[in-house]
């Protein structure tokens, strides 16, 4: 099956389970029109998320639309279940969740269960794109079962494309490695403040041609309102790490550009990234990264941060050229792996 077009700009469907607050539903529908406004018309869910709300509340938000109009992605690995009497349900960050659990789930019989309930909920028959999650504790499992299992759903149509979602970018080139892997979904190790993905993940993308989609970039936050309290990767925010955010968006604001819209272009500078998602919990914040992604950057910008210490002199800057042939790179290799489209 050929791995489908990804739009640059896509939406993370987390926060549309009531992540860390409660939304209302109708909040969520406005925040899905606004991305297919945008053209962000790459979703991303996980039963994980809201356990089950987030496939959910995305199912209703998309239904009467055409199914052909935009690309969809979830993943396995945590198979959900109904509670059992006396049992309250672990939100793991998720409020006012429904009474379901977590079980992980590795088997072909688990895979193929996962997936078809993420399909109940989301109220189609298919989605593109299926991701592992967050597998780096459960590789044995990975490849002995799960990562067969999804590729024979590959194999027979059942998705078009296969790979690991997960903040383990090392872990991650190793599976790439070894695996005929599609895409990949790497959270918050490509970002302006952590290049680990540079140093393992990438590379190995590019030499075997698996497509890279990132998430986090704001790193939890602090890229997108760096001060006291902000969090890095779910947790405060280091010092260290609250100072040089802060002074990234200092040369940022010298040149007029948002922080945020330099921590949203900074990934696209590797030829390996096709997409990056961004979360959004109501229409505003969707319409804000659309802007942010749209955002005029100056090429002068990244030289000033690299010049200050801000970044490596070795990491690939995102200049105007660079992003443009990166992009048209990527859409021919889309259009040679979808004839016909």
């Amino acid at each position: 099956m050929p791995v489908p077009a990804l739009p640059r700009l896509g939406l993370g469907a987390a926060p549309l389970a009531n992540l860390y607050r409660t939304i209302t539903d109708q909040e969520s529908q406005a925040t899905v029109a606004a991305a297919f406004d945008a053209g962000a018309t790459y979703l991303d869910t996980a039963p994980h998320y809201g356990l089950g709300r987030s496939e959910e509340r995305l199912g209703r938000a998309l239904a009467g639309r055409d199914r052909s109009s935009y690309v969809l992605s979830t993943k396995v690995g945590r198979r959900l279940r109904d509670l059992g009497p006396g049992e309250v349900p672990d939100g793991q960050g998720f409020t006012d969740t429904p009474a379901r659990a977590r079980v992980w789930d590795f088997s072909a019989g688990g895979i193929r269960a996962t997936l078809e309930g993420s399909l109940r909920r989301l109220g189609v028959d298919a989605v593109d794109i299926v991701y592992l999650h967050d597998v780096e504790d459960h590789l044995r499992e990975v490849y002995a079962s799960g990562f067969p299992a999804l590729a024979e759903l590959r194999d027979q149509g059942v998705v078009k494309a296969i790979g690991f979602g997960m903040n383990y970018s090392g872990v991650m080139a190793k599976l790439v490695a070894d695996l005929d892997v599609d895409v990949v979904l790497c959270a918050g190790r490509w970002t302006l403040l952590e290049r680990t993905a540079l140093d393992d993940l990438l590379p190995e993308c590019e030499r075997r041609g698996t497509q890279v989609v990132v998430g986090g970039v704001y790193n939890s936050g602090l890229l997108a309102d760096p001060k006291p309290g902000a969090h890095y990767n779910y947790a405060a925010a280091p010092e260290d790490l609250l100072r040089r955010a802060l002074d990234m968006a200092q040369v940022c604001a010298e040149y007029g550009v948002p922080l945020r819209a330099a921590a949203l272009r900074f990934p696209f500078a590797h030829p390996a990234v096709v997409s990056a998602l961004v979360g959004a919990a109501g229409e505003d914040e969707m319409r804000d990264n659309a802007a942010m992604f749209d955002y005029d950057i100056p090429d002068d910008l990244w030289h000033a941060l690299v010049e200050r210490g801000l970044l490596d002199e070795d990491v690939p800057l995102p200049l105007a050229t660079t992003v443009a042939r990166n992009a048209a790179a990527n859409a021919v290799l889309s259009a040679d792996r979808n004839p016909g489209e």
